[in-house]
């Protein structure tokens, strides 16, 4: 609770709902969604809820989703079932998913999908309304994610969906992964664009997904908005904080100077940036199994979150 006490002054959402935690990936699988109904135990038994507004999260449709997945790979998703993957053998082998993969056909997949990536849209449309400060979806973090292709236990990039969201109202948003895993999937998909910045600290080398690369800085518009930071075996917490805090600082410092800048371009931009300028949107995933979004509307706030 003391740590809740610094939040007082702000307002934070947080999207669940009970069905999230019945799905199944399946015996032995990494993946358990059923770790969410513990989450929320924790909150209930600790009394948190109290300190957050909690509302359940829509089911994404499918037009939601396609803004960054494509079309024939959502319908996929959407179409298949464990007792019908036989007869989608060169789908499962096109979209990477199956019994060979870490990403299983399991009961209920589309509609696993489309609730975790809504409570993420969800989060991002409260910020851009105002109606929030911080939004939490614990279900959501699944940046493994590719446009036509499932990876790392994720089917639908909810937090690429959610970024776009936020890119309605704002001009630039920062993406902070300090999952274990290199973020890999929301990278790719603002690989070159300036509007975007990702920021991702994850263990490299012989390590899934093999990606991260200190020298992976962005192509084109995206050139140096797309920063590695890759780490070995072997860090403790204070180490990883020397490394994180001067990090996020510098990065801050020079997104600010570059809103400035913008600010001064098309009347479109300006609009958004009047708002945004000294409340960047910031987009975290933490947590070692992909599993976990927040949004928050500035780096202090972020910092703090995670």
């Amino acid at each position: 609770m003391a740590l809740l006490s610094q939040y007082n002054h702000q307002r934070v959402c947080y999207f669940y709902d009970s069905e999230l935690g019945s799905y199944y990936y399946g015996a032995g699988h990494p993946m358990k969604p059923h770790r969410l109904r513990m989450t929320h135990s924790l909150l209930l038994a600790y009394g948190m809820y109290k300190k957050m507004e909690v509302y359940r999260p829509h089911p994404a449709q499918q037009a939601e989703m396609e803004r960054f997945h494509s079309a024939d790979y959502i319908q996929f998703l959407k179409r298949v079932t464990p007792d019908t993957a036989k007869d989608y053998l060169h789908q499962l082998q096109k979209f990477n998913l199956g019994p060979y993969t870490d990403c299983p056909v399991f009961d209920g997949l589309y509609q696993y999908c489309s609730l975790y990536s809504g409570g993420s849209i969800d989060g991002a449309m409260k910020l851009n309304h105002g109606l929030v400060d911080i939004a939490i979806n614990w279900a959501g973090g699944l940046h493994h994610a590719k446009k036509s292709e499932s990876s790392g236990f994720c089917y639908v990039n909810d937090i690429v969906l959610g970024i776009l969201e936020l890119l309605k109202y704002h001009a630039r948003v920062l993406y902070i992964d300090i999952d274990i895993h290199h973020g890999d999937g929301v990278e790719e998909a603002f690989y070159t664009t300036d509007r975007v910045m990702t920021v991702s600290f994850h263990k490299f080398g012989d390590f899934f997904p093999g990606t991260g690369d200190l020298k992976d800085d962005g192509v084109d518009k995206g050139k140096y908005y797309a920063v590695n930071f890759p780490l070995n075996d072997g860090i403790d917490d204070k180490t990883y904080l020397s490394i994180f805090k001067p990090v996020i600082q510098k990065i801050m410092d020079g997104l600010s100077h570059t809103l400035t800048r913008v600010r001064r371009g098309s009347r479109a931009q300006r609009l958004s940036l009047v708002q945004s300028a000294h409340r960047l949107p910031v987009v975290c995933v933490c947590v070692s199994v992909c599993q976990c979004t927040a949004l928050v509307p500035s780096c202090c706030s972020a910092v703090r979150t995670v």
